[in-house]
């Protein structure tokens, strides 16, 4: 019987092309806690089924490595039909994803539909059900951007495969027909910056991960580290990369240093001093609960 690999901290989820041997292969090394394999934009029309024949062959080699990175899926989105023939591919020969990547989900009903094939993997390969996770990228069409809160308001099948929401802008440009997504100063324009937000606090009320988008120059190592540094202080738990150049600057700035691990501990220690306590001295600052749930955050993330 084949089994799933349980989630851990995402703070880098690094692309990869479905049809590049080389690029597979490299990224093995890449430091990526997460290697989405990738099914859809970076995979010409007539290289799919090729795609799913390489990608199946590498997670087989792999799925004994417990040191490897999670390897997920990048599906192609439901309405291209070719979904299903995806995860045929994919599941084939006992290959077991972390779990799957769907692009340009649409709402609660593509996680239902979503849910169905899964379901019918699960039995087919003997995995427990609802094991396969799901991140689905919530914002790349005008109508899904609008709806985000509806993945914590509705009530659907295969919503507790939800282990992160994530969010694009490239998709959503195009067909909003924006010339540009950032303002002179690199900062998100207002469109961005609502379906950022939304995607955040869904999120968090939902109680997964929220991974932030892409920064599309690879070769822009500091704007890199400025847009990590802000969505790891915004709330984001991690962020999604295009270039194995762009994993260390992510890592980095999602991974807290020796000074926030030693006040985390501090804070943490002052309220295990005083049990029961809601408000408690530190420093001569007064601190309640929020600051002992940021601690114990911040402690977790430690933890990779």
């Amino acid at each position: 019987m084949a089994h799933a690999k349980p989630v851990r901290t995402m703070r880098t989820l690094l692309f990869v092309p479905g049809d590049s041997a080389r690029k597979l292969e490299k990224s093995k090394g890449s430091g990526a806690d997460t290697v989405i394999i990738d099914l859809e934009d970076s995979v010409a029309p007539d290289g799919k089924s090729g795609a799913r024949k390489m990608a199946r062959s590498f997670l087989a080699a792999r799925q004994s490595d417990d040191n490897a990175p999670r390897y997920w899926v990048r599906v192609n989105p439901l309405d291209s039909g070719l979904t299903q023939d995806d995860l045929a591919g994919i599941f084939a020969d006992g290959v077991v994803p972390t779990g799957i990547m769907l692009p340009k989900a649409s709402g609660p009903d593509d996680i239902r539909t979503l849910d169905a094939m899964l379901l019918a993997q699960e039995k087919a390969h003997a995995l427990p059900s609802q094991s396969i996770a799901v991140i689905p990228i919530v914002t790349e069409t005008p109508a899904a951007a609008i709806s985000v809160h509806r993945y914590v308001t509705e009530d659907y099948a295969g919503r507790a495969r939800l282990a992160a929401l994530t969010w694009g802008a490239e998709d959503l440009s195009a067909a909003i027909g924006a010339t540009r997504k950032r303002d002179a100063q690199g900062q998100w324009t207002f469109p961005y910056q609502m379906v950022r937000a939304s995607t955040l606090l869904a999120a968090h009320a939902l109680d997964i991960s929220a991974i932030d988008t892409l920064h599309a120059d690879f070769r822009d190592e500091s704007g890199l580290q400025s847009a990590a540094e802000t969505a790891r202080a915004d709330g984001f738990a991690g962020m999604l990369a295009i270039h194995p150049a762009q994993v260390a600057v992510i890592n980095a700035a999602f991974t807290p240093d020796a000074q926030e691990i030693a006040y985390a501990n501090a804070v943490v220690a002052a309220f295990a001093a005083q049990p029961g306590a809601g408000v408690v001295s530190l420093d001569g600052k007064m601190l309640d609960m929020p600051h002992l749930k940021l601690a114990q955050r911040v402690l977790g993330h430690s933890n990779i």
